[in-house]
Order: structure tokens, then C-alpha cells, then sequence
């Protein structure tokens, strides 16, 4: 009896435990991913975002910044052709009464190279620039050529202030990557302040 119930321990003890799925798993394993979409989609909130995450060897840094610079040159280039396009279209007629597609041609008039370069560090101009630009008859290697530039530039920027914050971040809410309730904090927060971004460009198109 007792080698049965040593026996059934020491089976008991082998079994190997279940793998829990944390928050940090996902994160590390959709971390450019997600990166990339923030940067094509909300901007600079998701791209701070990865360089923290960088910070937190999630990934490497140099990752986070291609995953920016390419979601938001891809973005970029799709706004740009949409306006080239369908300059026609209700859609594009509806971005040309918005008081930021005035403010973009006359930007783009004035300087037309330097404002490729620049719009997206403008607030209030990330979206409809490129557009605006599509419509004006800019060619379409000109424009990809800057536009890669800047991107680049953009991505390294933010995801820098990202990754040297990381410290002051740790210090605030300790070492998120230890407790996957912080996970859960993080992300609410970072899904809010995706949804309020959303809420205010969806009603700043409609103005």
C-alpha cells in the first residue's frame, strides 16, 4: 500500500503543469503586429507604446521602430492613392470640406516637399495631408521616396521616447511583465485612449 500511494505521488509530482496564456504572452507574441496596426491606425499614443514595450525586452527595439515605420508609410501611401484616385469620390469630397484639407493644400503649395516630410508630426493633419497630397497631382515616386523618409524618422523618434521612459514607467507601476493583472491595467488604458482617439477623429471628419 505505501509503494502504491509512493508510486501515485511520484506520478502525481512528474505531471508537467498547464500553461496559463497571459496578457504578456499574447503581447509578446503580437507585439509588432499590434505596433505596426497602432502606427497605420491611432499614431504616436501606439508607437510611445512600443518602444516601452521594447524597453521591457518584449521585443527588440530596432523591431518596434520597422513595425512604426512601416504601418504608418503603408497607411500614408493607402491615404495617398485613395486621394489620387477617387479624388472624385463622395468620400474624398467629404475630406475636402474639412477646414485640414484647406490648411494641407496651402501647407503643400507653399512647400511642397518640406510638408511631405513633416505633416505627420502635425496634429490635426496625420490623416488628411496624405489625401489632400493625392489630389494635388504630386508624383507618386516623389511622394513614396519622402514619405519613407519620414516615416523612418517618425518611427525612430517616438519609439525612442517610449523606450527612455521606460524607467520612469517602472518606477510609477513596478515591472508590468511579472504581474498579468498590470497587463490587464495597461491594456484597458491603452484601449481607451485608442477608442477616445477614434471617437474624436470619426466626429472631426464629420465637422
Amino acid at each position: 500500500m505505501p509503494s502504491c500511494c509512493g508510486s501515485w505521488g511520484s506520478s502525481h509530482e512528474a505531471r508537467p503543469a498547464p500553461r496559463l496564456v497571459t496578457i504578456e504572452a499574447i503581447v509578446e507574441h503580437y507585439g509588432l503586429a499590434a505596433v505596426f496596426a497602432g502606427a497605420a491606425l491611432e499614431g504616436e499614443a501606439a508607437v510611445i507604446a512600443g518602444g516601452l514595450l521594447a524597453h521591457q525586452d518584449m521585443f527588440p527595439l530596432t523591431g518596434a521602430m520597422a513595425a512604426a515605420a512601416a504601418g504608418s508609410f503603408t497607411a500614408d501611401q493607402a491615404y495617398f492613392y485613395a486621394g489620387r484616385r477617387f479624388r472624385d469620390h463622395r468620400w474624398v469630397a467629404a475630406a475636402r470640406e474639412r477646414p485640414a484639407f484647406a490648411k494641407a493644400m496651402a501647407a503643400l503649395e507653399r512647400h511642397p516637399i518640406g510638408f511631405i516630410f513633416v505633416f505627420r508630426f502635425l496634429y490635426g493633419l496625420r490623416t488628411i495631408s496624405p489625401i489632400a497630397i493625392g489630389t494635388a497631382g504630386i508624383r507618386p515616386r516623389l511622394y513614396a521616396a519622402v514619405n519613407a523618409v519620414s516615416a523612418i524618422l517618425w518611427a525612430i523618434c517616438f519609439t525612442t521616447i517610449g523606450f527612455l521612459f521606460g524607467d520612469t514607467f517602472e518606477a510609477a507601476v513596478g515591472r508590468l511583465r511579472h504581474d498579468s493583472r498590470l497587463w490587464w491595467l495597461a491594456g484597458s488604458v491603452v484601449a481607451a485612449g485608442i477608442a477616445i482617439a477614434l471617437i474624436h477623429r470619426i466626429r472631426s471628419r464629420r465637422t
